[in-house]
């Protein structure tokens, strides 16, 4: 059964704030290239004191929903990026909704934590990869993706 975000996330939310765990499966492709849409999933809790750096499920619009990467808090205001974007959307502290603990990705049951050294080195590279990320995100949809099908 498939539901349309904003009517699905803001259960989630009110989950997330009763104190429960969500593990949501990712659409869309703005994480891209190491989480793909329909395939990997997320662990979400609710956030306690999101900093730069950390994936997080928030409301940049009403009832409009990312998970994207914190690249900066200025203040009340919090800039995101999905890793597989180019362009940043823009929402308030209080609209950070989730907080992602870890991916399950590829399938697999074991979960990839975000304050896991994979995570923590992958996150370091990525966000220092920003000035090329464009060329690095051609190559992977125009060339990767037709040799290596995600799995």
């Amino acid at each position: 059964m498939k539901l349309e975000n904003a009517v699905f996330l803001p259960e989630v939310v009110k989950l997330l704030e009763e104190g429960h765990t969500v593990t949501l499966r990712l659409r869309g492709f703005s994480m891209r290239p190491f989480l793909e849409d329909n395939r990997d999933k997320a662990l979400l809790t609710k956030p306690v004191n999101p900093k730069v750096g950390d994936p997080v499920l928030a409301e940049i619009e009403p009832k409009h929903f990312v998970l994207h990467r914190i690249i900066r808090i200025e203040g009340e205001n919090v800039t995101l990026k999905g890793d597989g974007n180019l362009g940043v959307e823009h929402c308030k502290l209080k609209d950070v909704q989730g907080a992602v603990i870890g991916f399950y990705r590829k399938g697999r049951k074991t979960l990839d934590r975000t304050d896991g050294w994979k995570w923590r080195l992958y996150s370091w590279i990525w966000m220092r990869l920003s000035p090329i990320r464009r060329y690095l995100l051609g190559f992977y949809r125009r060339i990767w993706l037709k040799y290596f099908k995600p799995i």
